[in-house]
């Protein structure tokens, strides 16, 4: 086991590529331990080293010589446009909520600058507000298709019991909005609450007889600038009210598939602190005049 997070001033966390068998194998744990897996298996320790051997990556973060996150992709193509996909990025529950995660995926980007790519895409839950202020906020990625039930049925004890539903999401490496991301240039919370406000919200919620927000009615989207809820904290759902969290995955999976058909672009996502309430908010907009499917 990994010394736990109150120890990491003694040993600073490393970043690096796995290579030999035994971190691989130690890399199957990680899986495990992030997901809560027990019918569903992790990426195998061999299609790992097929993976790292053939111009994929498989990264690490490590405290001291115990692997407690990593990150794994491969060479990915869309017509001619050539990216890394990021299948995998796993950080064990202990370390969660302490920038692992974050500074693999910028050990990531470096790493597939070196290849000579300038685009990593990955998919994610749109649920969980957690992963879209990393991936949106911080690291200034775009997300821009959505698949429903992307997976099919998961074991696991994170997707159990809901449909595998998956935002695409685009990160361009050398973009101007990645860097000041990365930089930490983002709007303010005062700023973010102006815009939410000044937006029309496609799905309009709210509160449940288990004192939790859901939704209560999708809207077509119309104007310019609108905005897509989602719940600040997805686990509390599940815990609370599974039904409820159905309900989240049936309306966000119609407001985003009618809004990208529409033309919409998502700009950013953030956590808003209103009335007493954390709020996980997409901000989507549509360029004057564009006219959707």
């Amino acid at each position: 086991m990994p010394p736990s997070p109150a120890d990491a001033s003694r040993a600073p966390v490393a970043l690096r590529r796995l290579g030999t068998p035994e971190e691989f194998r130690a890399a199957e744990e990680v899986q495990r331990a992030a997901w809560g897996m027990s019918s569903d298996s992790p990426v195998p320790a061999a299609i790992q080293r097929a993976i790292a051997d053939n111009g994929g990556l498989v990264l690490g973060a490590f405290q001291g010589t115990a692997l407690i996150g990593l990150s794994l992709g491969f060479l990915g193509r869309e017509g001619p446009r050539l990216f890394h996909y990021s299948h995998i990025t796993a950080v064990r529950p202990e370390w969660q909520n302490r920038h692992v995660g974050r500074s693999l995926k910028r050990f990531q980007r470096e790493e597939v600058l070196a290849q000579g790519l300038d685009e990593i895409r990955w998919t994610f839950d749109p649920l969980q507000s957690r992963n879209a202020f990393v991936n949106v906020r911080e690291l200034g990625g775009v997300p821009d298709r959505y698949f429903a039930q992307y997976y099919g049925p998961m074991g696991d004890a994170i997707n159990e019991g809901l449909e595998t539903d998956r935002l695409r999401l685009v990160w361009s490496l050398r973009d101007r909005r990645v860097v000041d991301r990365l930089e930490g240039h983002r709007p303010t919370p005062a700023e973010d609450e102006e815009r939410w406000r000044a937006s029309t919200p496609l799905v309009e919620t709210a509160l449940g007889p288990s004192g939790l927000r859901r939704p209560a009615r999708v809207r077509p989207p119309a104007e310019t600038r609108v905005t897509l809820e989602v719940p600040a904290d997805l686990a509390s759902v599940r815990a609370r009210d599974q039904g409820s969290a159905r309900r989240w995955r049936e309306a966000t999976r119609e407001a985003f598939t009618v809004a990208f058909a529409s033309g919409y672009r998502v700009d950013d996502f953030a956590v808003l602190a209103v009335g007493g309430e954390r709020r996980g908010v997409y901000f989507l907009s549509r360029p004057e005049g564009s006219v959707g499917a």
